[in-house]
């Protein structure tokens, strides 16, 4: 069941690590209370044209053009029951730009009152996953989604097509994952990604992992080389003239 605790969290930027070998993940998160889309120009989803209480699947949507397959146990939901599921507790203004429909109003600071999802639990349910497939072709490399009531069995795992490119659990994005359900266990999460994927899958192996204000965007801006990779590549670059013009003097 979601714990009651509450906590201080300070803002998150992580680089996750890969289980196989020693080769690092694809995926950079960067999490906080109260926080945001941290990308400019994304495409955003509120869910709101969903309907409680529906199963899989459901789209495209008119706002994003995302399609949703809730599977068994998932469900769209709004508000909470004891034991299965709590809404997520938006604060800071994140609700900002997630009203309905998208942009012209805003979704206040408190419990959300809007419609949600839940991932429902595979511990309980054989195959329960929510499934956000993104619209069109060649790959998304930034996703932002409103978490609540963090916890460590929270799963979101990224593929291109049917390949598993990463994935986090909810002890990557908030310092205590206990399933807290005010304001300091819902973290706005945006990951980044040097691998374009395609769709997005969230799991939990416990009841529950409830979510809500997605934004996505193909371009990543954070993917470009670092200034000490800037550095060899510039070093690489001054021995291939040193050596051509020793070629062409000797």
């Amino acid at each position: 069941m979601k714990g009651m605790r509450t906590f201080l969290l300070a803002t998150a930027s992580v680089a996750i690590v890969g289980v196989g070998a020693a080769d690092a993940s694809p995926l950079t998160i960067n999490s906080s209370v109260g926080g945001a889309p941290n990308v400019a120009g994304v495409t955003r989803d509120n869910f709101d044209w969903m309907t409680p209480g529906s199963g899989t699947p459901q789209g495209p949507s008119p706002q994003s053009g995302i399609t949703v397959n809730l599977l068994p146990n998932a469900l769209v939901v709004t508000g909470s029951m004891s034991g299965q599921y709590a809404a997520p507790f938006l604060s800071g203004g994140n609700g900002i730009g997630f009203g309905n429909p998208i942009g012209t109003a805003n979704q206040p600071n408190g419990p959300d009152t809007t419609p949600y999802i839940t991932s429902g639990s595979f511990g309980a349910v054989v195959g329960a996953a929510a499934e956000i497939v993104l619209p069109g072709s060649g790959g998304y490399t930034y996703f932002g989604l409103l978490w609540g009531s963090v916890d460590t069995y929270n799963t979101l795992s990224f593929y291109n097509g049917t390949t598993l490119i990463g994935s986090i659990t909810g002890s990557d994005v908030i310092a205590s994952p206990i399933g807290d359900q005010g304001v300091n266990g819902t973290v706005y999460v945006n990951i980044t990604s040097t691998v374009p994927f395609t769709r997005v899958v969230a799991t939990s192996s416990q009841f529950a992992f409830e979510f809500d204000n997605i934004a996505f965007a193909r371009d990543n801006p954070f993917n470009v080389p670092a200034p000490a990779a800037l550095g060899v590549f510039g070093v690489a670059l001054l021995g291939l003239a040193w050596a051509t013009r020793r070629r062409r003097t000797a």
